[in-house]
């Protein structure tokens, strides 16, 4: 029983070994974010040997949140004395859902040898799941205007003089926000002030942003145009722009001071109304075109959605039969290279290139072809004198002797293939399975 128990431990312990020869890990920066604050998400794959290929899975798509592949570094880990090779890819994972996520079961292809062997084999290896905590947003700040980031910077630009503004004069402002570990999507848009006597026209705002090797910043640009409807001093309030810092957990101001405008008299008021009217009419134009991209496209008909995805799909199914017999043609050729290359050092093209060279070459290179043969046989002794010793006829052993003490001497072509086949047949033989009889 004891040898037994022995002899499964054995086992058990070999198939650990050579499942826990790779391995994955998943580690946070953080062990809980609020919304809009970045998390660093490192993912590991070890081997105990090393990667014949490269490990990148690419961007990794988690629910409820931006996730950007940012690098990966090849480091080594020593684990029980035992040093592992390793690639760490570095994520940043920005929540916008306001309730915990997953960071999601990441798989990977790699390309590493066994414990002992040095041929790379493909291998599949998968992480786990691995919950994110979202922080409920501290008290007192406005959902709609939160903002994380470690820097914020803010400026303004006028379209037009401020200093010398009449009534029925349009002055367009537009606020541009700079924000460091963050995407533009998750930069509120601006809320603008109501101002007595002028009427304010939003625009299209405009977002970009930028991922570098090491970090991630983005842009916002909102715009808004002024039109002074009436003479008089006017105050266009300051604007205060709240954030979090996550790195030093405290909230941030950036503010644009208020500005003072003394709108002139204009005699001609015909003006005002129609400037009112035109910029009236293109904002609904501008409303009615941004309603219409939607519906068009949220609104696609069966009809003109079967008219689009048919020639795709031939398309894809084109792509994908072509490819497919790419890869079979590959492998086949493949195929025949590895069996012309067995060929290329077995001993029937040995053989066959040594007949042709005592029929048509040089004494020299026909003692260098006999050598390369003899080699491939695998005798026990690694000379032609004993292949005819052990397999030829006496005329074969005296024919051999003569031919490397004589360089005139030519060797026979049909004595040393009965020696041969002799040979072969004895061999094979030998390499025949034993059946047991029962008496």
């Amino acid at each position: 029983m004891r040898i037994i128990l022995t002899y499964i431990l054995i086992i058990i312990t070999q198939f650990v070994f050579a499942q826990g020869h790779i391995f994955t890990t998943v580690k946070f920066n953080k062990k809980s974010v609020y919304v809009g604050e970045p998390i660093e998400v490192t993912v590991s794959v070890y081997t105990s040997t090393w990667f014949t290929k490269g490990v990148n899975p690419g961007n990794i798509k988690v629910n409820g949140a931006f996730s950007y592949y940012f690098r990966s570094v090849s480091m080594s880990r020593k684990i029980n004395n035992k040093t592992y090779a390793g690639v760490e890819m570095l994520y940043y994972v920005i929540p916008f859902e306001d309730e915990d996520i997953s960071f999601p079961v990441v798989t990977f292809q790699v390309e590493t040898p066994d414990d002992g062997d040095y041929k790379g084999k493909k291998k599949s290896i998968t992480t786990k799941a691995k919950k994110i905590i979202i922080k409920s947003i501290p008290r007192g700040f406005n959902k709609e205007q939160w903002l994380v980031t470690s820097s914020l910077s803010v400026s303004d630009k006028w379209i037009g003089n401020i200093k010398n503004v009449k009534v029925g004069d349009v002055l367009e402002r537009k606020v541009s926000r700079n924000v460091v570990g963050t995407v533009s999507e998750l930069i509120p848009p601006i809320v603008w002030d109501s101002i007595n006597n002028t009427s304010l026209y939003p625009s299209a705002s405009s977002v970009k942003n930028h991922k570098s090797k090491t970090s991630i910043s983005s842009f916002r640009v909102d715009a808004v145009r002024y039109l002074f409807e009436k003479e008089g001093e006017l105050i266009i309030p300051e604007m205060v722009f709240t954030y979090w810092n996550p790195y030093r957990n405290r909230q941030y101001k950036r503010t644009l001071k208020a500005i003072k405008i003394n709108v002139l008299p204009n005699p001609n008021l015909g003006i005002l109304v129609s400037i009112k009217d035109s910029l009236n009419a293109e904002l609904i134009a501008s409303t009615q075109k941004e309603t219409e991209e939607e519906f068009s496209f949220m609104g696609l008909s069966l009809k003109q959605l079967i008219i689009y995805s048919v020639p795709v799909i031939i398309l894809l199914y084109i792509v994908f039969r072509l490819l497919k017999w790419l890869f079979i043609k590959k492998r086949i050729i493949q195929h025949l290279k590895q069996k012309r290359v067995e060929y290329l050092n077995s001993e029937k093209y040995m053989f066959k290139k040594l007949v042709s060279t005592l029929k048509h070459k040089p004494k020299d290179q026909q003692v260098t072809a006999i050598y390369n043969w003899v080699d491939s046989l695998m005798l026990s002794e690694p000379s032609l004198q004993y292949l005819a010793n052990n397999y030829g006829n006496k005329e074969f052993v005296v024919e051999v002797e003569s031919f490397f003490n004589n360089k005139d001497k030519e060797l026979s072509i049909k004595l040393l293939k009965q020696s041969r086949k002799n040979y072969l047949s004895n061999r094979n033989n030998q390499t025949k399975p034993i059946v047991w009889i029962n008496p």
